[in-house]
């Protein structure tokens, strides 16, 4: 297990040995959220990389991952805790057929921590032998407003209230990194209790950076014109433009067709790797994909000639 950045360049280090290159006002605040031990809250659009720093910062960190994916009717009992019904029934079974009468005391022992099965939110209140966990809650804006209001007592005060139980606080709070890609507004009473981020598409030099780590096979040619090309559609009115993701993987199928530069049939080919609307990919293809290259070709030998 490794120690908690001790300032903002450590945190930019720490990053790059998990091969994610963020800038520095980014690293300023993940080194703020680990420091402090509030949870951040990271809001972008879909691709940009909200998701992958939770990740790298459990692979770094040596924390063990608990992931909690959000999606529409989120409930309590797939994201907290849920009773072993079963099992509980079981226990009243054997309790009947040995005479036990205290219903009292099979109250309690049923509603034990024995038959209770711990969903990602509760298991990252857990003690572990590796340090407090990473706690990655998931495109959060994908769940409803009364979701948002369970997490509330977690965020504040790390801790669940389970009416059966009572109080489970956390020994050492998780590291929480909680993500949105903002289909619709998160309550402020929520945000409040993070430190607030918006990841937004990294500039070209960036992007060149994170290619030549995610998808090292390309050259430095193709590289070059991958990233241009997908700059310029990110200023145009697409449904949705193409993220980082969608940048590293238009890059290594390019490279698995044996393409070393692009060129309009080649772009015409694969826009289903970099675009995922049809509206999106009828707009671009043709004469549009060749105006945009002889722009990207165009901007590539200005920067040879001036270098």
């Amino acid at each position: 297990m490794s120690s908690i950045p001790e300032n903002v360049e450590s945190t930019l280090d720490l990053l790059a040995t998990g091969n994610y290159v963020p800038d520095r006002s980014l690293s300023t605040a993940i080194y703020l959220s680990l420091r402090l031990g509030r949870p951040l809250f990271l809001e972008g659009e879909a691709g940009v990389g909200k998701t992958e720093i939770a990740k790298v910062l459990a692979e770094t960190l040596g924390r063990r991952l608990v992931r909690l994916q959000c999606y529409e009717g989120l409930d309590v009992a797939s994201a907290v805790y849920e009773w072993n019904y079963s099992a509980q029934m079981i226990e009243i079974r054997l309790a009947e057929a040995e005479g036990a009468a205290d219903r009292e005391r099979l109250t309690k022992d049923i509603f034990s921590n024995q038959f209770l099965i711990h969903r990602p939110l509760l298991q990252a209140l857990d003690p572990a032998a590796d340090g407090p966990p990473v706690l990655l809650i998931d495109e959060l804006d994908r769940t409803d407003e009364a979701f948002e209001a369970y997490l509330l007592e977690i965020l504040s005060d790390f801790q669940i209230t389970i009416p059966e139980l009572g109080t489970v606080r956390a020994e050492k709070p998780p590291i929480v990194i909680i993500t949105s890609n903002r289909t619709r507004e998160i309550h402020d009473a929520l945000k409040r209790r993070c430190f607030y981020y918006w990841v937004d598409y990294p500039d070209a030099t960036r992007e060149l950076e994170i290619l030549a780590i995610k998808a090292p096979q390309a050259n430095e040619r193709l590289s070059r014109q991958v990233v241009d090309f997908i700059q310029n559609l990110r200023t145009m009115d697409l449904f949705k433009v193409p993220g980082i993701a969608e940048t590293i993987d238009w890059a290594s199928a390019l490279h698995q067709l044996d393409i070393i530069e692009l060129t309009p049939d080649a772009i015409d080919d694969t826009l289903g790797v970099l675009l995922k609307y049809q509206d999106d990919i009828a707009k671009i293809r043709g004469s549009e994909a060749a105006r945009i290259l002889d722009e990207v070709k165009s901007e590539v030998a200005l920067t040879q000639v001036a270098t």
